[in-house]
């Protein structure tokens, strides 16, 4: 299993955004992070810093944690294209149709695998992949 460091995930970031403007050759899981990079413009600036790989994000002090956010939507991605866990698919397809924009959707998604994981984290216990289906479902019919 893939297991990067932080170093080693947020350089990832830094350089496929930096080889996609670059317009050099990029892998595929490349070219998904850079779309989702994209998709993000008040990420653009901090990304293209190569010191905002060892800078800190705190949410004590109201910051979103940009290389957080982008790993999510990057599993996020994952979890869609083989419908893991089963039905994550088909409560996505709901918020999309209730929300009417792609990029909205998914952070429904990743709102509710956040809460997933903060969850799991707080009892020290497996990742709830039922709660986080319906999490994703309830959010569909808000």
């Amino acid at each position: 299993m893939f297991d990067p460091s932080r170093e080693q995930a947020r350089t990832f970031f830094v350089d496929a955004w930096r080889k996609h403007r670059e317009r050099t050759v990029l892998t595929p899981l490349e070219q998904i992070a850079a779309d989702l990079v994209e998709q993000h413009p008040e990420y653009h600036k901090l990304l293209e810093d190569p010191e905002a790989v060892e800078r800190d994000f705190s949410p004590e002090d109201g910051q979103i944690n940009p290389f957080l956010h982008l790993s999510l939507h990057l599993a996020i991605h994952e979890q869609l294209s083989i419908d893991q866990p089963p039905g994550l698919r088909a409560a996505y397809d709901a918020c999309l149709a209730y929300r009417g924009d792609r990029h909205a959707a998914l952070h429904d998604v990743l709102e509710c695998l956040g809460e997933t994981i903060w969850r799991a984290q707080r009892d020290r216990a497996p990742l709830d992949a039922l709660a986080y289906v319906e999490c994703v479902r309830r959010r569909a019919a808000s």
